[in-house]
């Protein structure tokens, strides 16, 4: 056996190792609208500043299963902060997360993981793991129980429904960034987790892809999983999301159906441009479009040009 492959296979028997722990307390199952997760006057600081919440009050919010929940805002606004404290992988300053009905520091890690899974924005590997194994991994929280029988179905559906099975033999290295990216929802889908977290997962895809990956996410709600997922696309999240949390310099600006919440005055607000949003012409579903200045042509010198209207 090469040195590489010896590496690999003890980095992975170590990351399973660290879930084969007894005493587990598994997930049980929930009802359609039961809420999985919650912030309740959560508030979050880095150094000096708020990050979310401020002196006068946290921030609340409810995570249901059943349901697309979309965090939106722009760059800055606390959205990945907000997806890191459900997860419980970041903790707050007062106020607090709940996962499953109890507070989240209740919690061991190994529990933590059979209850939620999280796609974190970069996926990045120390070693050239197969792309199979990679997938494979998010199997780690099931090791050593009757789930375990479950493994090569899950990884294969899993990898299936991302369309990455064509270079599952492929180095993890060796892939694009959407490649990758696509990878590593695959790796959540195999956990099998009742609440999914996943932060940007249409950043570096192509259209096709972006359309594939909320259609998971919403086949997964119809499932009756909770799926919560940061987006940047308005159109996305008008699209495929069942409530939508925006987010303003750390607040919950709005929360409800995105038909209901992204409004042309709000929107115009928080994102700092002017947009305009009215409903597609055969779904009804929201558009939203910046407010641009009309270009029209003009002739100048016997040589047409464009200019402002």
């Amino acid at each position: 056996m090469r040195a590489g492959t010896i590496v690999k296979a003890a980095a992975h028997r170590v990351l399973l190792s660290g879930f084969a722990v007894r005493g587990r307390e598994f997930p049980v199952p929930v009802a359609h609208g039961d809420v999985v997760a919650e912030a309740r006057d959560l508030r979050v600081r880095f150094g000096r500043r708020d990050v979310l919440g401020d002196a006068g009050g946290g921030v609340d919010l409810v995570v249901r299963a059943g349901e697309v929940l979309a965090l939106v805002g722009p760059n800055g606004a606390g959205k990945s902060t907000l997806l890191s404290a459900l997860a419980a992988d970041l903790g707050g300053d007062s106020g607090g997360v709940r996962i499953a009905g109890r507070p989240a520091g209740d919690w061991s890690a190994p529990e933590l993981a059979l209850r939620r899974a999280v796609l974190p924005q970069a996926a990045t590997l120390s070693f050239p793991f197969p792309v199979e194994e990679v997938v494979r991994m998010g199997r780690a929280p099931w090791a050593g129980t009757a789930s375990e029988d479950e493994d090569d179905t899950a990884v294969a559906e899993a990898m299936a429904a991302t369309e990455v099975g064509e270079f599952a033999r492929r180095p993890f290295s060796a892939l694009s960034g959407g490649e990758r990216a696509r990878v590593a929802l695959a790796r959540v889908l195999a956990q099998r987790a009742p609440l999914l977290l996943l932060d940007e997962p249409t950043a570096a895809l192509d259209l096709r892809h972006q359309e594939l990956v909320l259609r998971i996410c919403r086949a997964r709600a119809a499932a009756g999983d909770a799926v919560v997922v940061v987006l940047h696309d308005l159109g996305l999240a008008a699209a495929h999301a069942d409530r939508a949390a925006v987010l303003h310099e750390g607040r919950v600006v709005a929360d409800g159906p995105p038909a209901a919440v992204f409004g042309d005055e709000l929107l115009s607000r928080v994102y700092r441009q002017p947009v305009e949003v009215f409903p597609h012409p055969r779904t009804g579903t929201p558009l939203v479009i910046p407010r641009r200045t009309g270009r029209v042509r003009t002739v100048s010198g016997g040589h047409g040009a464009e200019g402002d209207r």
